[in-house]
């Protein structure tokens, strides 16, 4: 979760804006809001022809700015989004106000939260902005004679370094490793879980293999990406293409990953380990949990007696929270996920093992 802002208002509110970045993060949003908050932000509305002379065609869609009274908060009937409705109180055209409208909140799309945030919610929104789940991304960019190094922070990215060398042609060709070995030296220093190596021609590949026989550690964290210039031209292409976000959606998985070969371990050795909703039920309420490990759909799933499982997983998930345990939300599209829910798609990691 990235806090962009907070406000105080009258009355002892405050406007707090933000962004959700993760699936965990709206099912945080959730237990933040309720009626009679305010929530802003951009979306589209289907508006009706007023002309007389016109057909009504039945509305088209536009785009704009509202802030809605919120009355109702739902989450787990929908995919990948948590959907506020409630009457508009301010809205880019006038004409809108007053009528109800729902805001679909997904991933990475800003909104204002106006309310007096309880404790535990102020919590909330400080654990969620505390354990985001993007992986730190560098994006070095080189071509003959020069390279760049940026880190790629919430929304922006920072330049770290320029780095000039020989250009690899002629009596110098032989000295092109003085600007791959400044390169190594810069990404070696940066705590990063993921590097993105860019540039135009065969540079970026020759870089790349001094980098494997030099600095191997640096070497495996590179994700090799095409692009027609560098430094900022650079960066912006590599943004542009979706690379970043690919590149710490991979790396997520590989954490998942190591989450699911952990527990398989345990419960083979009959080690700390509890899979399926009555048995991690229980531990939550024992207090066992370490890490929790739940499918996003199952947070989407209709609860209670009507539902596939018996238990209501948010009360699950609160009680890990508030004795201690961390939660992971694992995508369903991937195959920890799809390990996960062979299991029963919920799982934990325990301190102790449950007799």
């Amino acid at each position: 979760m990235q806090i962009k802002s907070r406000e105080p208002l009258e009355g002892g509110r405050e406007r707090v804006t933000l962004v959700p970045e993760s699936l965990d993060d709206l099912w945080h949003l959730q237990y933040v809001l309720e009626p009679g908050d305010r929530v802003a932000g951009d979306t589209t509305r289907r508006i009706q022809r007023n002309d007389e002379q016109m057909r009504d065609t039945g509305g088209e869609r536009e785009h704009m700015w509202v802030a809605i009274a919120v009355d109702t908060i739902e989450f787990h009937k929908f995919a990948n989004r948590l959907r506020v409705g409630g009457e508009i109180v301010a809205c880019s055209r006038e004409d809108q106000l007053g009528f109800h409208h729902t805001l679909n909140i997904e991933e990475r799309e800003e909104l204002s939260i106006d309310k007096r945030f309880k404790p535990d919610q102020e919590a909330r929104l400080e654990e969620a902005e505390a354990s985001t789940e993007n992986p730190d991304v560098a994006i070095a960019t080189v071509e003959e004679g020069q390279a760049f190094v940026h880190t790629v922070a919430q929304y922006g990215t920072e330049e770290r370094a320029t780095i000039s060398g020989p250009t690899g042609k002629g009596e110098y060709a032989r000295d092109r490793s003085e600007l791959f070995a400044e390169l190594g030296k810069v990404l070696q220093r940066m705590d990063v879980d993921a590097i993105i190596l860019a540039g135009p021609g065969f540079t970026k590949q020759d870089a790349r293999k001094y980098l494997e026989k030099n600095e191997p550690e640096v070497a495996d964290l590179i994700t090799m990406v095409d692009t027609a210039g560098v430094g900022d031209r650079g960066v912006h292409e590599v943004l542009k293409r979706g690379a970043v976000a690919d590149v710490q959606q991979e790396t997520r998985i590989e954490s998942e990953a190591a989450d699911i070969d952990e527990l398989t371990k345990r419960i083979a050795e009959g080690a700390k380990a509890a899979y399926g909703p009555e048995e991690v039920k229980k531990a939550a309420e024992y207090g066992a949990i370490e890490r929790l490990l739940i499918v996003d759909d199952r947070l989407r799933q209709e609860r209670g007696p009507d539902g596939e499982w018996a238990i209501d997983v948010d009360d699950v998930v609160r009680t890990a929270e508030q004795k201690g345990g961390e939660v992971t939300v694992f995508s369903s599209e991937f195959p920890p996920g799809q390990q996960l829910s062979n299991l029963g798609g919920i799982a934990a990691l325990l301190r102790y093992r449950l007799e």
